[in-house]
């Protein structure tokens, strides 16, 4: 323990110049010490030399672009983490934290690499990246109806793992298979069981994670307060999430799926009206997402398409019973309502519609790579017809949109707003992702479309939530306001903490306070720790 610190603009200097000219000098010093450090902190009978890879290693863009699906936020000109460790013992990640502490350096944690801004792959100074790939072991307990999933795992390969052990078992997280699980779980996750069982924090009953000492807790060691904040609160701002425990959820042997379309010409304005009237008064089985997109009629002129995509936890008959009296202005016939078991339902939301194996939920490549950047909104009362007009005037400008309804309501209703950080539950019938998707990386392609999804985002003011204009933490979205690199404006923490905790962020900020007073764990958008003179802000 008895090592010297650097200052970290000298060492950051150094570690730069070094291992851009490590070609040159086979021996660094300064990496060296640093490796040594990794080392001598690592106890273990895997060498941590074995998951460290440089600029200079073969693999290292590999590894890096492996799992980035935003690429927006990667570029040459990125700056990119000065090591990748790829840890495969919990040991690796406690030396991580101590030789980046003692160092100086930035630490971020990757688990599935869906990150709508990038914050677990880039920073605005050096840092090193965690990439926790390794750590994906799944062992699921049908009799006690549990499991144990790591935070490298996947979404689909969580849902195949307990499709292997049982066919009435499921979760309720989300629809994208690719989705790591760490950053998704602690975010809060909903997909098309949402309505019937809440969000995927809701079902965390316990944690395994590394935090800024470089201690391994579990919820019985850290304290209710802390693992209240890690469920929906965002991980990433506390520590090193290792592992969760799940509860799982019953669901029938036979399921029941539709996909209907509407476009303008075929009166889907007077249809997504009546949706929005009354998705969330459904029963909680039933769930219906709309996406809207732009296609192409009959004429060859640009349209918009209204797909509607249903899951029920039943069976056809019952399903097309209750579209036809409840929602009869959708025009469901019986010949769209289709039975399978609920692993296949999860294939069906994936997109997956041609038969595809369930194997295909191991695929870790993510399903979509490209540009593209994204907001979200929660709406509460129903957008008029003169607002969907006006709506879709804005979409058919865009050159490549996309948003998703996905319905409320039902269990969500039941659950208080302070039950974990995620906050979105009674009164919001819907919420709404924003998508603009681009090519190329070119800068005045990239500026009109991101110029674009912000009018859009402008004009749906009117119609959606306030005081604050809630926003979903897993949508992340810096246009909401950032953290400094180095000091923290509390007043504009609030503007984005508002918007994604709603008054759960000031008891985020408490536990934050007291668990990593040191802000080790950082990036754009994490929970600041506050100091005595700001103490006023966080008590008002």
């Amino acid at each position: 323990m008895g090592r010297s610190y650097f200052t970290p603009l000298s060492l950051i200097s150094a570690f730069l110049f070094l291992i851009s000219f490590a070609a040159a000098n086979s021996k660094p010093l300064v990496l060296n010490e640093f490796f040594q450090c990794l080392s001598s902190h690592s106890q273990s009978s895997i060498p941590i030399t074995n998951s460290l890879y440089t600029k200079t290693n073969s693999s290292y863009s590999t590894i890096l672009e492996s799992t980035i699906d935003n690429l927006r936020c990667y570029s040459p000109t990125t700056i990119k983490p000065l090591l990748i460790i790829t840890p495969m013992e919990e040991s690796h990640i406690q030396a991580a934290i101590y030789c980046s502490k003692t160092y100086g350096l930035q630490l971020r944690v990757r688990s599935g690499g869906h990150d709508y801004e990038g914050l677990s792959f880039v920073a605005d100074s050096p840092f090193l990246m965690l990439d926790m790939t390794h750590f994906r072991q799944i062992d699921v307990n049908i009799e006690e109806n549990s499991a144990w999933v790591q935070a490298g795992a996947i979404l689909g390969e969580l849902y195949y793992k307990i499709a292997e052990k049982s066919k009435i078992h499921g979760f309720s997280a989300g629809l994208c298979p690719t989705i790591g699980v760490g950053g998704h779980f602690s975010g809060g996750g909903f997909g098309p069981m949402v309505r019937k069982y809440g969000v995927a924090a809701d079902h965390i009953v316990d944690v395994r994670m590394i935090n800024s000492k470089g201690r391994i807790l579990t919820r019985a060691s850290m304290g209710e307060n802390l693992f209240w904040a890690i469920r929906g609160g965002g991980g990433a701002s506390f520590g090193v999430i290792i592992a969760y425990k799940i509860n799982l959820v019953p669901v029938p042997p036979t399921v029941s799926v539709f996909s209907v379309s509407k476009t303008l010409e075929q009166g889907a304005s007077k249809v997504l009206y009546r949706y929005q009237e009354v998705v969330d008064k459904f029963p909680e089985d039933l769930f219906i997402r709309v996406s809207i997109l732009p296609t192409t009629n009959q004429s060859g002129n640009k349209t918009m398409l209204v797909a509607f995509n249903s899951l029920f936890l039943g069976s056809a008959k019952d399903h097309l019973s209750l579209i036809q009296t409840s929602f009869p202005e959708l025009g469901v016939q019986s010949k769209d309502c289709k039975e399978m078991s609920w692993i296949q339902s999860v294939l069906f939301f994936a997109g997956y519609t041609n038969g595809e194996s369930i194997d295909t939920l191991l695929d870790r490549t993510p399903q979509f790579k490209g540009y593209f950047k994204a907001k979200s909104d929660f709406v509460k009362a129903p957008i008029p017809e003169s607002g969907l007009e006006g709506l879709w005037k804005i979409l058919l400008e865009g050159d490549n949109s996309l948003m998703f309804f996905l319905p409320f309501g039902g269990k969500m209703n039941e659950i208080p707003e302070s039950a974990i950080p995620f906050p979105h539950r009674k009164g919001n019938i819907y919420n709404i992702q924003y998508v603009a998707r681009w090519t190329e990386q070119e800068n005045p392609q990239a500026e009109k479309h991101i110029a674009w999804i912000r009018n859009l985002y402008d004009y749906m003011a009117p119609y959606v939530s306030k005081n604050p204009r809630a926003s979903y933490l897993n949508y992340r979205d810096l246009d909401l306001g950032q953290n400094g690199n180095t000091k923290t404006n509390y007043s504009q923490a609030l503007i984005w903490g508002s918007k994604y905790f709603k008054n759960n962020f000031y008891q985020l900020v408490r536990v934050k306070t007291r668990v990593d007073p040191g802000n080790f764990f950082r990036n754009e958008q994490s929970i600041p720790p506050f100091k005595m003179e700001v103490e006023d802000f966080l008590v008002n």
